[in-house]
């Protein structure tokens, strides 16, 4: 059996009713992974400094490609971690459009939000928030700015706002994402 590349899955589910996400780094992890594509695993990024962990589950949205160069980043919201690799298919909350600045060159790097969605039943886990609250929005906008300042980058909040946005915004950098030729 074939492996599949998984950087090419479609960001969409049927109908554009869920996005996929695949996870790259675990909620609670002090460590950083990244996909790549290249060899079709997931690596070791980095260590973030001691007291620093991800709030939430952080993965990408498969088969987009945001300013930064890499598939778009997604927090999944949900009380418990999931694993490296996990694709979970997601309900969009909304989005923080963001820049981030390093050695003087500042691109879009957005946010996406997201809570799972059970595969059954295609709704969210019994007591899911059902929108993105300004509150959290800030919450995860500090955690993205104490972790790109130690760094030595800046992250830069420039709006919050709802799934209509964000489901533009994946539609724009499906757009950007590499042609790859698909395989039977």
């Amino acid at each position: 059996m074939p492996a599949r590349d998984i950087s090419r899955i479609r960001p969409f589910g049927p109908k554009s009713e869920y996005v996929n996400v695949i996870i790259e780094t675990p909620k609670g992890s002090h460590t950083k992974f990244k996909y790549d594509p290249q060899h079709g695993m997931f690596m070791f990024d980095k260590v973030l400094p001691i007291g620093q962990t991800f709030p939430y589950d952080f993965g990408f949205l498969p088969s987009t490609k945001g300013g930064d160069g890499d598939p778009l980043d997604v927090l999944l919201l949900m009380d418990q971690p999931t694993f490296v690799g996990c694709l979970v298919r997601a309900k969009l909350l909304g989005v923080i459009e963001a820049e981030q600045t390093e050695k003087g060159k500042t691109e879009r790097n957005d946010r996406f939000i997201a809570i799972p969605i059970e595969v059954k039943s295609g709704n969210p886990p019994a007591g899911s928030i059902q929108r993105l609250e300004s509150s959290l929005a800030k919450t995860i906008t500090d955690f993205f700015v104490a972790y790109n300042k130690l760094q030595g980058k800046q992250f830069k909040a420039l709006s919050c706002l709802g799934p209509e946005r964000a489901a533009t915004l994946i539609r724009a950098g499906m757009s950007k994402s590499p042609k790859r030729s698909r395989k039977p």
